[in-house]
């Protein structure tokens, strides 16, 4: 939904007849993740994709027909049949897609709307499979368990809460048959991923671009103003001229942070070591030579620092591509952080 909602905001706004487009299930090579969006509109406006092309003009074509009915439908696109590379996923895979009138969001969409402004973590719980009455309404749960919306949770409500939480922690949506045979998708909204830069060097300018172009909120923390400046670092999202011991105070080390220091000068590099290793930061790394590691271990150890807690730090940093120039090494680095990022959501 963040790839969508400048756009579904502006059609909402001017009343435009809307159609939402989920991925709901995957099997095989889909081209697209659970959870990917796509919205259509009556005068044939289109955002996102659900499959990279493959099945969009059907999905379209679905869509039109929702809106008119104010039907949901589920529908599953593959490459059973002979028709493949006319209506299909020539990929190989299949997907479950769920399209519903875009009225359906409204009794959430306030709140949904700014949960994702504000990268808060949240759940959406949609019915795609029951009873007729249930299919139209939407609920979003809350990470203190509070839900808003006109989906009404019966007897079984503390555990579609307990399952949305669940699924909001492991960073992946899905669908749950229940007991009497509704489907329903929990789709999880985790917080954005963060990338924490200590140090404004040259190599955190072709990595705020990768990172930026990866899907993370970029942080820079320096306090030398000198070097951490707008003109140097224009497409940073957060610039702080601070000690990173106090710049850092102020952010979320929790398992949405991935936090590279990169100045090489301990006074700098060490206090934001020693606060990363010691939060709930999903990666922290560091750069230099593997003698300079060495001593940077016999400093951190020396602050107090357990082995357990040094043995999250990843240094040398970045996966080894064997690249020397400062792009090169951004790339690795960012190649390190996707991977650990992934391992989590597999």
């Amino acid at each position: 939904m963040r790839d969508v909602l400048e756009q579904l905001d502006q059609w909402r706004k001017s009343e435009q007849e809307i159609a939402v487009t989920t991925v709901v299930e995957t099997w095989g090579s889909a081209p697209r993740p659970v959870g990917s969006k796509m919205i259509t509109t009556a005068a044939g406006g289109i955002a996102g994709s659900v499959s990279a092309g493959c099945v969009e003009g059907a999905v379209i074509q679905e869509a039109q027909s929702v809106m008119e009915t104010g039907k949901p439908s589920l529908i599953e696109y593959g490459v059973a049949d002979e028709s493949a590379w006319e209506v299909g996923l020539a990929c190989g895979g299949k997907i479950k897609v769920f399209i519903e009138p875009g009225w359906t969001l409204d009794s959430i969409y306030q709140a949904l709307e700014n949960n994702l402004r504000q990268g808060k973590p949240f759940v959406t719980v949609t019915i795609v499979e029951g009873e007729a009455n249930i299919l139209n309404k939407k609920l979003l749960i809350q990470t203190d368990g509070n839900y808003i919306g006109d989906l009404f949770l019966p007897e079984n409500a503390e555990f579609s809460v307990d399952k949305a939480l669940e699924f909001l922690e492991s960073e992946k949506s899905g669908t749950l048959t229940f007991p009497d045979g509704t489907k329903v998708f929990f789709e999880a909204y985790p917080p954005p991923p963060r990338l924490i830069i200590i140090g404004a060097v040259h190599l955190a300018e072709p990595l705020i671009a990768i990172a930026s172009a990866s899907g993370f909120e970029t942080i820079l923390i320096d306090p030398r103003e000198a070097f951490a400046t707008r003109e140097r670092f224009p497409h940073v999202d957060k610039l702080i001229q601070k000690w990173p011991q106090e710049g850092l105070e102020s952010l979320s080390l929790d398992s949405s942070a991935y936090v590279v220091v990169l100045t090489h000068d301990p006074k700098v590099d060490d206090p934001a070591l020693q606060m990363s290793l010691n939060s709930k930061a999903r990666y922290v790394g560091g750069l230099g030579s593997r003698r300079t590691n060495q001593k940077r271990l016999e400093r951190l150890r020396k602050a107090g620092l357990t082995e357990d807690k040094l043995s999250k730090l990843h240094a040398p940093i970045g996966l080894d591509l064997g690249g020397r120039l400062n792009s090169e090494i951004a790339i690795s680095i960012m190649a390190e952080i996707v991977q650990i990022r992934n391992e989590k959501n597999r």
